[in-house]
């Protein structure tokens, strides 16, 4: 389940590539029509341009934080999920031993007993793609404003031009680097590491790093902020070297439990 979520997640992102790359011409302002044009990128753009203060670096920057903030509770759920999902691992792995055979009935077997887990434990499986779900649709309308509606698109901010790539790529290596810092965090939580997630550590700053020297600058600005905010937000909310403490010293209980049960039923003999 999770190696097809992480790859989902990079076709979603391979997707978003094309979709950013190919979609959408000319000009948006109040006089354009359609639902996405003047329902979405036409009030992305209006949005910015209010928050901007004469710049429209700042309007995306405050933009951002605003989006980000929005989806706290959403973010919020998915590390409740992620949690508990880690700590069903054992249960996991014993119904994939116990169902190990590769025929018809046993796969529906385990995917009955599996789901009826998750039913128990209260975790949605697929609920670690809802952030990229609902974040993928912002990220294509916030650059189709920033391509698409001329004030952004001739904005400026420090040296970018924000219609345009970042010539020296400071912002798609920061927006990498970012990138990696979260997912990394993310993963230091967890109890366990599987490879795919090793992959995707990787993987995701990669794709970032891509898209950034590609697409236009204000795409790349967001995500520096975008991930910057999510990097202070897991230190804040679910720090993984408070999580890993945690975990220590309640291994460190539980092994002090055992030395004493075994010492009180073990009772050294009297000479």
């Amino acid at each position: 389940m999770k190696k097809k979520k992480n790859w989902l997640l990079v076709l979603s992102m391979l997707a978003l590539v094309f979709v950013l790359t190919g979609c959408g011409t000319g000009t948006v302002d109040s006089s354009s029509t359609g639902l996405w044009d003047r329902y979405i990128v036409y009030y992305f753009g209006e949005a910015i341009k209010a928050l901007s203060f004469g710049n429209a670096g700042i309007g995306i920057i405050l933009f951002t934080i605003i989006i980000r903030i929005l989806l706290m509770p959403l973010m919020h759920y998915q590390t409740k999920s992620m949690r508990k999902t880690q700590e069903m691992q054992p249960k996991l792995k014993a119904l994939q031993e116990k169902y190990a055979s590769k025929d018809a009935e046993t796969v529906r077997k385990l995917q009955e007993e599996q789901q009826r887990l998750y039913s128990e434990h209260g975790v949605n499986p697929v609920s670690g793609c809802l952030p990229l779900l609902v974040q993928m649709p912002i990220m294509m309308a916030l650059w189709q404003a920033i391509s698409r509606v001329p004030e952004l698109t001739q904005g400026t901010f420090l040296w970018l031009e924000l219609g345009k790539i970042d010539p020296t790529y400071i912002l798609p290596i920061l927006a990498a680097v970012f990138t990696f810092i979260s997912t990394k965090l993310t993963s230091m939580g967890q109890l366990e590491v599987q490879g795919s997630m090793k992959m995707m550590n990787y993987i995701m700053p990669a794709m970032i790093l891509f898209m950034g020297i590609k697409l236009a600058s204000g795409l790349s600005l967001y995500w520096v902020i975008s991930n910057g905010f999510q990097v202070i937000q897991t230190l804040l909310i679910n720090n993984p070297f408070k999580i890993r403490r945690e975990r220590e010293a309640e291994q460190k209980k539980k092994s002090d439990l055992e030395k004493a049960l075994r010492k009180a039923n073990n009772p050294k003999k009297k000479k």
